[in-house]
């Protein structure tokens, strides 16, 4: 994610894991694989990509250092609180996909909870994970939780503790920055020194490996490994879990001079992101990119993720030097009026079409968007207005450098109508607008989901014709600094100043709770007191309804 002080300055899928559990037969004149006997579930399990009559499981056999072969394992699914399996298999952990194991369980009942876990040939269990089936027919709620942007070194998961601890959760929406890329003396690492939490490797990633052991990192964490025993995941990557502000064509943290070529590190991060990540493997042949998929949640609710990194996306526009002159602006606000710029794509945006559409047809009430950056248009915070000559001098000569020169730069562009982020929509307004006019067509009940921002948020979405298009609700980040860090209470400036933000939190982490009804779509933004211990206290920051099919507002609600 950037804004516009940008914050941060698979060609294959290999294994027989990465499929429904089933044997792959040797190649001619390959030499046959050793078959280890132990192995520890240091990585918990996840379950991911819900069906009515299945989903994904995963887990990670740990060997012993040194040790080179694969693990076979077996696998069960309760019901919960059962210990008796009513469907149990093999599957083997290879190394070729770093001792992963994933598969895809069928023949489950709709509307229903399960145990799952995994065993190894010497007694090892997994822990035991838990996951519920999506409804079918007439289905009364839905209730899942947004999160997204867990730094690892900047701060402890203490909301995915709170998140693992909800009376009901179904799914998990991740929106994104699962990992991040950065070495120790990277983004947010200042955190990650003074409470232990270094990411490992110590260097920024970039080879396959390099990505592997970082999201074998994250999975140690106890908060994380609970919250994926508790429910689905249903993810998304954006840009953190290959380099900061990727597009189609690189990222803003990638140099080709030092870091080699952008489509070798694409491959390696995907590559590991389907390893490691409970989601299904794309098909062979097909684009590893194309991750785009769809959700259906009984008569209530589709669900779109869409993908809006790798498949589309033109560079970001972005500042060039220190400080920006008026032609430089000028040139900028050009740019992102050309209506060539691309966010999700031709074919991605005629699937979304087909798929609200048939949807609407069948009467569903709710068309969800799972996207990973902000929708809204968000005009940047004239800070000085808000808080006064006085204080705002004042908050500049306590500042030090480079913070100083970034808000002045920000501010004096903000005020020539550069947007709060234009890594979000907000960079891309006709591609913005090519999709509002679809959601118009179809006849949508729309709600977008976002996450990158570090920030919570509900927002109403307004075409260029001023017509209500949708609401949108945004996940806080889990741990990853936000600019509430820098200045505690500009999430209410922005608030203040933007006609389609009814709420932005930019000061405390945490994730959103969102209950679907055929009534209404109620958001509940949970927040941690802290990230930088482990003992913490949770409080709903704010409470936001969007009532079904009517032209009215987000309306607020006591928290």
């Amino acid at each position: 994610m950037t804004t516009q002080i940008n914050r941060r300055n698979m060609l294959s899928l290999m294994g027989a894991s990465a499929t429904s559990g089933m044997a792959i037969g040797l190649a001619p004149g390959a030499q046959a694989v050793t078959m280890l006997k132990e192995a520890q579930f240091l990585h918990g399990v996840a379950s991911g990509d819900p069906t009515s009559d299945g989903a994904v499981i995963w887990t990670r056999a740990t060997v012993a250092q040194g040790a080179a072969g694969d693990v076979p394992l077996t696998w069960y699914v309760a019901p919960l609180g059962s210990a008796k399996a009513v469907r149990t298999g093999k599957i083997v952990a290879t190394g070729a996909a770093d001792h992963t194991a994933k598969l895809v369980v069928t023949g489950l009942k709709p509307a229903t909870e399960y145990d799952y876990w995994f065993a190894c040939k010497n007694g090892a269990t997994s822990p035991k994970g838990r996951l519920r089936t999506l409804p079918v027919g007439a289905t009364d709620k839905v209730v899942m939780a947004l999160v997204s942007c867990q730094l690892y070194p900047g701060g402890f998961f203490n909301a995915y503790a709170d998140l693992a601890k909800q009376e009901r959760v179904d799914v998990i929406l991740h929106l994104g920055d699962y990992i991040y890329e950065y070495g120790a003396d990277g983004y947010g690492t200042d955190i990650g020194k003074k409470i232990g939490r270094l990411p490992d490797p110590a260097h920024e990633i970039v080879t396959l490996d390099d990505y592997r052991r970082r999201h074998a990192q994250v999975k140690t964490d106890p908060n994380m490994q609970a919250a994926h025993a508790r429910a689905p995941f249903i993810c998304v990557w954006d840009d953190h879990e290959i380099a900061n502000d990727a597009w189609l064509g690189g990222a803003e943290n990638h140099d080709p001079a030092k870091e080699g070529d952008w489509r070798a590190r694409k491959a390696a991060a995907l590559q590991a992101y389907f390893e490691w990540m409970p989601i299904r493997n794309p098909a062979p042949g097909s684009d590893p990119a194309a991750i785009y998929r769809s959700f259906e949640f009984g008569d209530l609710a589709t669900l779109a993720m869409v993908e809006t990194r790798l498949l589309a996306r033109d560079q970001q526009v972005a500042f060039k030097g220190i400080m920006p002159d008026a032609a430089m602006i000028a040139a900028m606000l050009e740019q992102r009026q050309d209506p060539k710029r691309e966010l999700v794509g031709a074919a991605q945006m005629q699937w979304l079409e087909s798929l609200f559409s048939q949807s609407v047809k069948a009467g569903k009430v709710w068309q969800l968007l799972g996207n990973q950056v902000v929708m809204a248009r968000v005009p940047g915070p004239d800070l000085r207005s808000a808080l006064g000559d006085e204080k705002f001098d004042a908050m500049l000569a306590k500042m030090a450098e480079p913070y100083r020169t970034m808000i002045t730069r920000s501010q004096s562009a903000f005020k020539a109508g550069i947007p709060f982020n234009m890594d979000a929509w907000d960079g891309y307004p006709p591609a913005r607008e090519r999709l509002y006019a679809m959601l118009r067509k179809v006849g949508a009940n729309a709600i977008a989901f976002a996450g990158d921002s570090h920030a919570a948020w509900a927002n109403d979405l307004y075409d260029d014709r001023g017509a209500l298009i949708g609401a949108e609700f945004g996940a806080s980040a889990i741990t990853s600094p936000s600019y509430g860090s820098l200045l505690p209470g500009i999430g209410q400036i922005i608030a203040d100043q933007s006609p389609e933000v009814a709420f932005c939190d930019q000061d405390y982490k945490g994730y959103t709770m969102v209950t679907l009804t055929p009534e209404a779509a109620t958001a509940e933004f949970v927040t941690v007191s802290t990230v930088l211990t482990q003992e913490y206290t949770s409080t709903v920051a704010g409470r936001y309804v969007r009532v079904t099919q009517t032209n009215m507002p987000l309306q607020k609600r006591s928290a």
